[in-house]
């Protein structure tokens, strides 16, 4: 058991490669394991989550805003 955590630990640590396209609600939600799109959406609303764009109705997230938008949360809680 220790052993399984100790890899998971590890994996956490390290980034997973983006892919090299725009990201939509429902990659953040699989990337995260949010509850819902929903809460994407909601980010949004409170300009909490990463910033996103508009392509016609559709919401599109750029990677490199995302990985931004991870590592300034990792720093917040570092502090």
């Amino acid at each position: 058991m220790a052993s399984r955590r100790l890899a998971l630990a590890e994996l956490a640590t390290e980034p997973r490669a983006l892919p090299a396209r725009y990201l939509t609600p429902e990659d953040l939600v699989e990337m995260f394991e949010l509850p819902s799109v929903e809460t994407v959406y909601q980010w949004r609303r409170k300009r909490t989550g990463p910033r996103g764009f508009r392509v016609g109705r559709h919401l599109r997230f750029d990677p490199e805003d995302v990985r931004a938008w991870v590592e300034a949360q990792r720093k917040g809680v570092a502090a």
